[in-house]
């Protein structure tokens, strides 16, 4: 089964974010990740809305989470913490 890493994002530090997005697109793409989404055109229907949002697709549930908690994903995120307010889930399709 594949697998959707789903991340909403607002950005507070667009310096910072930049760092963490030139290294998590390259780790991402190391543990099979590919985008299909990232910071389109979307519309909020419920829930707190993010101006950023970023879907990836994964081979597999584990391939998203050991990219996420892989050296050069974590190396990334560092960037990110105090940068943004995000949330980030993986789930599984049903392919």
């Amino acid at each position: 089964m594949g697998a959707l890493w789903i991340a909403h994002v607002t950005v507070t530090d667009e310096e910072a974010y930049g760092k963490y997005a030139k290294l998590a697109g390259p780790a991402i793409a190391k543990h099979g990740g590919e985008f299909i989404a990232r910071a389109g055109k979307f519309v909020q229907l419920e829930g707190k809305e993010r101006p950023r949002n970023v879907v990836a697709k994964f081979p597999t549930v584990d391939a998203a989470v050991t990219c996420y908690h892989s050296p050069e994903y974590q190396e990334a995120l560092s960037h990110a913490r105090g940068a943004a307010e995000r949330e980030l889930m993986v789930v599984e399709t049903s392919e």
